[in-house]
């Protein structure tokens, strides 16, 4: 069998699962936007728009077009792969962004898999979390941001949702369209290493024995970073051996911006009073780093409005960190009901926040049980080794049926 993945950056969502199918006898090839990708015994190429979005184009399809944009340079290069002789059983494309747009129309016989992340909806539950005024000009433009998202919707033989929460955002009438596998988290790597200190190159905590940690792509509202740096000013005050540490960029990864020259890290440095010697900026880490932070963690901290839910508080749970994080339907997905997993606080309440993360500094049993709790949970239903077991034979299935359609 023959797959190719789709994917504006690499390895994404796809390259460690590519690498299982290679393993499997699978032939493997990646498309992508970004440059100098590779991966042993993996065809990858690049495709690219050859133009921008024209410029002042209506606000509401700015995107679609960008989209469009992207399947077309996607098109174009892959007409010469089938010109050199491949052709795919299947293809499976991010979809939002546009590269699979047009594979049906490049290779007809093929299956097509769209991997869907996210429905825009006017009254979107991460919106209404925000509790940010929408006019009547962001209700519209909400509805047409999923124009590339329906094409994909329609046309797909199968399409694949991480979680059960990501697919509860898209129309009922899709839903029988949808399977529900996550990405799956390795967890032979991810799991704990009990006493672990931290020591990074430039930065030697070996000695703490209060580590508070947090990660995020960026630092931001969505990731409810403004609120737990408020928590962390009552948590340091009456915990003096706390240390905190944060990894992630000063930017915005989702949501809205500040104005140029503004950032919410700026404006925590300013306006929270902090003993900043206990506070840790380490930026992004390598992997190796991250999991030595992970396996540190006396108390995790994850934030989030309802939204899509990031890797590393899987990849916490699997190393069995004791989790701080929001009381929204993404978390409570994986919070373990009758058996809990994780402390979920409402986090719009720094005062919550920092209650959570004392009595779970102050209850070292509880902490580890919530602990192993959260790592029996991704062991027995995430952990990639058997979900990419089950998804090679469920991509499979999808090829056999599209054939026989």
């Amino acid at each position: 069998m023959h797959i190719l993945f789709l994917h504006d950056n690499f390895p994404a969502q796809f390259g460690v699962f590519g690498r299982y199918l290679l393993e499997q006898g699978w032939e493997v090839s990646f498309g992508t936007q970004r440059k100098g990708a590779a991966l042993d015994g993996m065809r990858v190429f690049n495709y690219a728009p050859h133009r921008e979005p024209t410029q002042k184009i209506h606000p509401y399809v700015g995107g679609f077009e960008k989209a469009v944009l992207a399947g077309q340079g996607f098109a174009r290069s892959a007409l010469k792969l089938k010109e050199s002789g491949v052709n795919p059983d299947v293809v499976m494309a991010h979809s939002g962004w546009g590269p699979g747009l047009f594979v049906q129309d490049i290779w007809p016989d093929a299956a097509y898999i769209a991997y869907f992340e996210w429905y825009y909806r006017a009254e979107a539950p991460d919106v209404q979390f925000m509790g940010d005024a929408r006019t009547l000009d962001d209700l519209l433009r909400a509805r047409t941001r999923n124009a590339q998202i329906l094409m994909d919707l329609a046309n797909c033989d199968a399409g694949l949702c991480p979680t059960e929460f990501q697919k509860s955002q898209f129309p009922n009438v899709f839903h029988d369209k949808l399977m529900v596998m996550h990405d799956g988290i390795d967890t032979d790597t991810h799991q704990p290493s009990p006493g672990a200190k931290l020591r990074l190159p430039d930065l030697d905590l070996s000695g703490a024995t209060e580590i508070i940690t947090y990660v995020a792509r960026g630092m931001e509202p969505y990731r409810g970073f403004p609120e737990f740096m408020k928590s962390l000013e009552i948590v340091l005050a009456e915990r003096p051996e706390a240390h905190a540490v944060i990894l992630g960029e000063d930017r915005v990864a989702y949501g809205k911006k500040l104005p140029e020259g503004e950032s919410f890290k700026k404006r925590a440095l300013a306006e929270c009073d902090l003993d900043w010697s206990r506070v840790h900026f380490t930026g992004l880490l390598p992997r190796t780093a991250y999991l030595q932070v992970l396996q540190a963690s006396a108390v995790h901290v994850y934030l989030t409005v309802p939204f899509v839910l990031s890797w590393s508080m899987m990849e916490a749970m699997s190393t069995g960190c004791a989790i701080v994080s929001s009381d929204v339907d993404a978390v409570s997905e994986m919070a373990g009901g009758d058996h809990p997993t994780i402390l979920q606080v409402d986090h719009r309440n720094p005062g919550a926040v920092a209650s959570a993360i004392k009595s779970l500094l102050s209850d070292r049993e509880r902490a580890k049980a919530l602990g192993a709790a959260a790592r029996e949970f991704i062991l027995n239903g995430f952990s990639a080794k058997d979900i990419y077991a089950r998804k090679e034979a469920w991509i499979r299935d999808v090829i056999e049926q599209a054939k026989s359609e």
